[in-house]
């Protein structure tokens, strides 16, 4: 297949773009490289793959790369997502995840795609109590400047296949980690913090609940719904891997033997969803796709991972205290 990959410099769109390099695919990667993309994480394929320097609000440079190129798919991931920053301000996330989703089918439906991989979140659901699923059916209820964003890219790719009859797949995965995953997020921040013997902060009293999805566990699902995803359906992807924060951050700690006084709470995010919890029956009847990834096991190998490369970690930690005003 000849593939097209939105935000394949960044974290999980890059093991993506490898993956589909691994599986003898033509990859055309496109990325705005922002503050969070990084071409050294696709540097060991960049010679195998196409790759366009572009930001995906640009309609005029997004049709040309489609008239070049003539992707059969495309997968979308480019996306601002970490909603602190949506917290502080929400005008890139609405420019990148809406307007740029917007420009991303407008191409796709120009150009004739097979395939359109939509990938949203599963922060479009909103927030759970201590018990409960969201399925695919479930209303879509997000709380945050960011996920409001993305639920709207979700519902503009539901609405082009519903309008337009393009052959758009909707995804929703749990919260991935692994390597590379840049250092505003909870298990860099955690190594990071803990390397150093500093104040590591923790939300509220760390309660709230994550489902941890390994990211080769989640590219593997994305790409068999490539082949085997119903068009105009959606698909969560998850791991069943439930955890509260301060498991997580107690279980980097323990690897990394230093001590839970490092801990420190700290006044809570505003409209902090309390629990995800995804039912992943439906992609599992479709394709046999279940993680493979138990949590222990991917957080050991992860932070291993961050210690053999802990001075790209350092100098992306130096970027962001440097530009962002949010304290890392």
């Amino acid at each position: 297949m000849k593939i097209l990959i939105t935000g394949a410099a960044g974290f999980i769109f890059s093991r993506f773009a490898s993956y589909c390099v691994e599986q003898g695919d033509s990859v055309i990667a496109v990325d705005s490289l922002s503050y969070a993309g990084d071409r050294t994480r696709i540097a060991a394929i960049e010679k195998k793959i196409k790759f366009y320097h572009c930001d995906i609000t640009n309609s005029a440079s997004i049709d040309e790369i489609f008239a070049q190129e003539k992707p059969d798919v495309v997968v979308h991931g480019a996306a601002e997502s970490h909603v602190d920053r949506s917290i502080l301000d929400a005008s890139p996330f609405l420019k990148t995840n809406v307007i740029g989703t917007q420009v991303m089918l407008d191409a796709a439906r120009k150009h004739g795609v097979e395939k359109f991989l939509n990938v949203a979140t599963d922060e479009v659901y909103g927030e759970l109590s201590e018990s409960g699923y969201f399925y695919e059916s479930t209303a879509l209820n997000p709380n945050s400047p960011y996920s409001v964003s993305k639920t709207a890219a979700d519902m503009l790719g539901s609405a082009y296949f519903r309008t337009y009859g393009l052959p758009v797949i909707t995804l929703r995965p749990s919260n991935n980690y692994g390597a590379f995953q840049y250092p505003e997020k909870l298990v860099p921040v955690v190594f990071l913090k803990a390397l150093n013997d500093e104040k590591i902060p923790v939300y509220g009293q760390g309660l709230n609940v994550r489902e941890w999805l390994h990211v080769d566990d989640s590219v593997e699902a994305m790409y068999m719904l490539i082949s085997k995803g119903v068009v105009g359906e959606a698909y969560n992807i998850g791991s069943g891997e439930e955890r509260q924060n301060i498991y997580v951050v107690k279980a980097i700690l323990d690897i990394m033997q230093k001590p839970h006084s490092l801990i420190e709470f700290v006044k809570d995010r505003l409209g902090h969803d309390f629990r995800y919890s995804l039912n992943c029956d439906k992609i599992y009847n479709l394709t046999g796709w279940r993680a493979k990834i138990k949590f222990e096991a991917g957080i050991e190998k992860t932070i291993q991972w961050y210690y053999d490369n802990a001075d790209w970690a350092i100098a992306k930690l130096e970027f962001l205290r440097k530009y962002w005003s949010i304290v890392y």
